[in-house]
């Protein structure tokens, strides 16, 4: 099937292949100008947008939203693909990603594939682990190195506590990570009489967000997922604020702090409590 065909194939088990051949077909002369001027550093983006889409409509569960987004998500993947197929220097395509994905699954999963035995997730978990250092054992980097580059600091925070905590390096319960957070919350207040600027306010401010992070973990609690509800809290209740204060015959910006005040208190004493166990 020449390039023409592929491109115009319907079968559900050859869309990967179309899809790669709309792709090259984009980059080649006579495409898309758009396309072919694009560069893996300046899809970066595109990479973390598509992401984040993705993210809420799962959240959302909204399924035919899903699908566009996963497509959005693939289509950066063979984007990627598809300059590094271009670039001699990095010598792999499509294929070898496929293949380097596949074997790496077989490889970490020798419960499925090679007669293991791993009773529960976190035997799984732990094993993927020990499979994950033995592979870079022979780089002789450091037991951090890496971890979670590339993510937003937040969720970096959190994977680097939980590699940390994996060889032992944790508070021994609870009690510990909440007087580290009084701990830097003094230190915070420390810095109120420091200007803006100075570096150890910043300094403070990202050590109280690095503890609160360690305690998220101990409670199994993802920080982003806490931080997206707790942003979808702040607007509902803001908008609910607003209403409030528009029912009083009074323009938002113009309210006093303590119009805003009463309204925000009224708000929240109209929600529902959750029952008490």
């Amino acid at each position: 099937m020449n390039d023409d065909e592929m491109i115009n194939c319907r079968a559900p088990e050859r869309q990967i292949e179309r899809a790669v051949a709309i792709m090259h077909r984009l980059r080649a002369p006579g495409g898309c100008p758009w396309d072919a001027e694009q560069t893996h550093q300046s899809l970066i983006p595109n990479m973390v947008e598509e992401c984040y889409e993705c993210i809420d409509a799962i959240r959302e569960q909204d399924w035919p939203h899903l699908r566009e987004e996963l497509g959005d998500v693939l289509l950066q993947v063979l984007f990627h693909a598809e300059l590094a197929a271009e670039n001699p220097e990095a010598g792999f395509g499509l294929p070898e990603v496929a293949q380097d994905l596949c074997d790496k699954m077989v490889r970490r999963h020798p419960h499925v594939f090679a007669g293991a035995v791993a009773q529960d997730a976190d035997a799984v978990l732990t094993r993927w682990d020990q499979i994950k250092r033995q592979e870079r054992h022979s780089e002789q980097k450091p037991y951090l190195h890496d971890c979670g580059k590339g993510l937003p600091e937040l969720l970096r925070a959190s994977k680097l506590t939980r590699k940390a905590a994996k060889v032992g390096f944790d508070w021994p319960d609870h009690a510990g990570v909440i007087d580290k957070i009084r701990e830097e919350t003094h230190e915070v207040e420390e810095t109120l009489t420091m200007a803006d600027d100075d570096p150890r306010v910043a300094e403070e401010l990202g050590d109280l967000l690095f503890a609160v992070v360690n305690l998220c973990r101990r409670r199994g609690v993802n920080p982003e997922v806490a931080l997206h509800t707790a942003n979808q809290k702040f607007i509902r209740r803001f908008n609910a604020v607003e209403q409030d204060i528009a029912a009083r015959r009074t323009p938002l910006g113009e309210a006093s702090l303590e119009q805003l005040e009463a309204a925000w208190q009224r708000v929240k004493s109209q929600e529902p409590h959750p029952p008490a166990s």
